[in-house]
């Protein structure tokens, strides 16, 4: 069996995504308790302890999951389409939430009412290499002091043009959201392996500081644990966190179980009218606390640290031992019944 290198996992002919891949412990563990390793960070000036940070999808972050991501050390971006954004914009009611989601056509002074509160921003577009998405990152830089986060991205190319328009972080990941149908719909995407190690090369070949969101194809404690691996700096969630009780909208009781609304922002329930339709619409079963998908992430994320030999995130993203897996090899990791 071969071990990879990042690399030579930049350069494997083929596009790889996280169920194609796996962490290899090839060192004997410093670490005598799970407890020891840390999944502190710092993120765009914020410290965190867990590097997650919620996607401004309308069915998953709202005012209510975003202060509470903040209370348990991650972050959420409000969704742009939150009714109750305008109030915590203009009054002060905002306290523990730490980014909002903002579209090119947000005018300057709601912008300038975000900067006035230091949240980040994030231009919520779905491809980040458009001429207009580089006009309004100058813009909000040149007026406002504000962290400023682009996506979305898929490879490396563009990276040096969005750092030079001011953007302080870049979202990776062009179709690969679950309820994403981008690539079915337009042929475009990478594997998000292959598109964070592209970016991180980038980024690293070009000495550039952006910072890299892992945006999209996270099922798992341990796909969290590979995206960092990998060189990420923050994963960005959405399926993970839908259908807990911290995401807007109502419980659904249906066949005597309990479910919640999931939808892409490219879906026909976001856009409200039949064209350009890139996202699906669907069920998810109600899951409780987000504390709880919060804290199963931080446990596997300690865990993975501890098989390699990784006190901190740092250490963890300096991994050179990967395997790819046959199709085979990964079924056999699957729980069996």
């Amino acid at each position: 069996m071969k071990v990879y290198s990042k690399k030579e996992l930049n350069s494997f002919n083929n596009s790889l995504t996280y169920d194609d891949i796996s962490l290899i412990p090839t060192q004997v563990s410093r670490i005598k308790s799970r407890t020891e390793a840390s999944t502190n960070s710092t993120f765009l000036g914020m410290k965190l302890n867990v590097p997650v940070i919620s996607s401004p999808m309308d069915s998953v972050t709202g005012i209510e999951m975003a202060k509470e991501l903040s209370a348990l050390g991650s972050i959420g971006i409000v969704n742009r389409f939150d009714s109750s954004l305008d109030s915590v914009l203009n009054k002060k009611n905002g306290k523990g939430i730490k980014a909002v989601s903002i579209a090119l056509t947000t005018d300057l002074k709601t912008i300038e009412k975000i900067a006035e509160k230091n949240y980040l921003v994030c231009i919520d577009t779905a491809n980040a290499n458009n001429k207009e998405v580089l006009k309004k990152t100058e813009l909000i830089k040149k007026k406002f002091d504000i962290k400023v986060i682009v996506g979305n991205i898929a490879h490396g190319g563009t990276l040096e043009q969005l750092e030079s328009a001011g953007a302080d972080a870049v979202r990776v990941g062009i179709g690969s959201g679950s309820v994403c149908t981008t690539s079915i719909q337009t042929g475009i995407g990478i594997g998000q392996v292959s598109s964070l190690l592209n970016i991180y090369f980038s980024r690293m070949e070009k000495k550039l500081k952006i910072k890299i969101i892992a945006d999209g194809g996270i099922k798992s404690p341990g796909d969290v644990a590979k995206a960092i691996a990998l060189g990420a700096d923050i994963v960005m969630l959405g399926r993970m966190l839908s259908g807990t009780r911290e995401t807007p909208g109502e419980v659904i009781k249906y066949n005597g179980q309990l479910w919640k609304k999931y939808r892409g922002s490219a879906s026909f329930g976001v856009k409200m009218k039949n064209e350009f339709i890139e996202g699906e619409e669907t069920m998810v079963a109600y899951k409780g606390s987000v504390k709880s998908v919060i804290d199963g992430i931080s446990d596997g994320l300690k865990s993975s640290m501890s098989y390699m030999n990784c006190f901190n995130l740092d250490e963890l993203r300096k991994t050179e031992t990967f395997a790819i897996l046959s199709n085979s090899s990964f079924l056999e990791r699957l729980p069996r019944m």
